[in-house]
């Protein structure tokens, strides 16, 4: 029987597209996963005729339930402020064990390897998309090595099958299923097949430049060894029996292990944190400033020592789509709000899988021109005197690092009681700044900094003011991600420990402006501080 191809949640799109700046082009990764359409927000069905007597029956009912389950208040006066104080009391009690449960709690941290693939276009470099990714072993007794993104904007385990003979498969550690003991064959909805047998339907996952089709199998999967109990989940995983060459060929890690909530899941068995047996259902994620510090992700709660403040926790909005995504009150570049965002409607997705700033499309140009700095004047052209400028001056500001100039903070607002998501040039510009012409001028020129920002296309049930919070946020913030409680936690993040570690997959050299290229050693405030050049009359 020719197999069947199963229409799921796993539509994955893949950004891979070109950002166009005036004449500059760069390129992006993204992972993210549509919810099920039988989890998006449904059109409400009409009502059945209403039963004025069953619903009057049901009110009375309802009435003196409530009547009967209202606590007492509390006496006016002394008896009442004992009753009050004793309330709080005890509530700081609770709040204060559930914290030393967390600090008691044993956490398993996986180091993060982060990898550059160079863009070439015309012969040259013009970009380096990135990926964070570490190890997990799948099966027993023998487990198998794979190297995973740990994607919180999907939510699967997807590793390559033995049977995929595709160049791109043979490029990586391949799944397979007869060397586990514990592996069992099951159907799209966890339905277990006899062991030996092969689903008859499958999966395709489908990215903006690839596709992955598989089929489904469980077994047991860990973070380290598999005596570990706690590190492991015995898990649904998807095994693809053929993957395209883009992003696989390009990458080193082999699969993607999806931390999204379950409504991005075809089930709750498809969730490897969901299965794992975890004390404290948190994990936590914590990006290096540079190359040479040490990223990583820590499954049952956080690393104190990677926060550099206290955690401000703001709710998941809408979890039943299933990201871990937060609402956006407004959006500030300097003073200024973003129209986009004024009335509070605006959301923020936390995706660990997105190595840039994501943002609406037709907010774009607004927060390209308001984020914008201008590194060198020059109206008359080089040459000297007045609005002239040196070749040598030139030269210079075109050799400046973007971001080590100044620039307006941006700001994401996420309500009254928490402190905002804010960052600064050193996390939105480009590299390299810009050579623009000025038209108003005949012959004039200037240099600009510009923002590096993905724009987004998103409809419902996303919808087209979302925002994509990648990697500039979650390497200037260690995230927490409280399954339990369905909500984030943010502290700016401490890189004091950041030292000589080996360093990353294909880093480009010290000091690259190519868009993509990692940050300065020496930090936002240090020596390699960047003074602005404005030559403007």
């Amino acid at each position: 029987m020719a197999k069947q191809l199963v229409s799921l949640t796993l539509y994955i799109w893949l950004f891979s597209r070109t950002i166009s700046a005036d004449s500059c082009e760069s390129e992006v990764t993204s992972f993210l996963a549509v919810p099920p359409p039988d989890r998006r927000e449904a059109p409400a069905q009409p009502a059945p005729a209403p039963d004025l007597a069953a619903d009057l029956a049901a009110l009375k009912a309802q009435q003196n339930a409530a009547k009967s389950a209202q606590p007492a208040q509390p006496a006016p006066g002394l008896a009442g402020d004992l009753a009050a104080l004793l309330a709080k009391k005890k509530e700081k009690e609770q709040q204060k064990a559930r914290e030393v449960a967390t600090q008691a709690s044993p956490l398993h941290t996986v180091s993060l390897v982060k990898q550059y693939v160079p863009i070439e276009k015309n012969g040259s470099v013009i970009a380096y998309k990135t990926a964070y990714f570490g190890n997990i072993k799948v099966g027993s007794p023998e487990p198998q090595d794979f190297t995973v993104v740990f994607d919180t904007g999907s939510a699967h385990l997807v590793v390559p099958n033995s049977a995929c003979q595709r160049e791109t498969c043979l490029k990586h550690n391949r799944y397979n299923e007869t060397k586990s003991e514990t592996s069992i064959p099951i159907e799209h909805d966890g339905t277990t097949l006899p062991r030996g047998s092969v689903s008859q339907h499958s999966v395709s996952i489908t990215f903006g430049t690839g596709k992955v089709t598989g089929t489904f199998v469980r077994d047991k999967a860990c973070l380290k060894g598999i005596e570990d109990d706690l590190g492991c989940a015995t898990v649904n995983m998807v095994v693809a029996n053929d993957m395209s060459d883009q992003p696989f060929s390009l990458f080193h890690f082999d699969g993607i292990l999806g931390l999204g909530l379950e409504a991005l899941s075809l089930g709750p068995g498809f969730s490897f944190f969901q299965q794992m047996a975890l004390p404290v259902q948190r994990f936590s994620v914590f990006l290096a400033r540079t190359d040479q510090g040490q990223s990583s992700i820590s499954f049952g709660g956080h690393d104190e020592r990677k926060a550099a403040t206290g955690f401000s926790w703001v709710p998941v909005a809408k979890p039943e789509l299933g990201y871990w995504q937060v609402q956006v009150h407004q959006v500030r570049i300097g003073e200024t709000v973003l129209d986009e965002c004024i009335d509070g409607g605006c959301r923020a997705i936390l995706d660990t899988g997105t190595s840039l700033l994501g943002a609406p499309r037709q907010a774009i140009k607004t927060l390209h021109s308001l984020l914008s700095r201008n590194v060198l004047v020059a109206p008359n052209g080089i040459g000297h005197g007045g609005g002239f400028v040196t070749q040598e001056t030139a030269d210079h500001a075109l050799s400046e690092d973007c971001r080590n100039q100044e620039g307006d903070k941006l700001t994401f607002d996420l309500g009254p009681d928490v402190p905002g998501i804010v960052l600064d040039a050193e996390d939105y510009f480009r590299p390299k700044p810009f050579n623009m012409t000025m038209p108003e001028i005949d012959g004039g020129w200037k240099l600009t900094c510009r923002s590096l920002l993905l724009p987004l296309d998103l409809q419902a049930p996303l919808g087209p003011k979302t925002f994509i919070l990648g990697e500039p946020v979650l390497r200037k913030y260690y995230t927490i991600y409280d399954w339990a409680s369905k909500r984030v936690g943010f502290a700016k993040a401490d890189h004091s420990q950041d030292g000589e570690e080996q360093g990353a997959i294909g880093s480009p050299e010290e000091g690259s402006l190519v868009a993509g290229a990692p940050l300065s050693r020496k930090g936002p405030n240090g020596s390699g501080k960047a003074a602005f050049f404005n030559s403007e009359i």
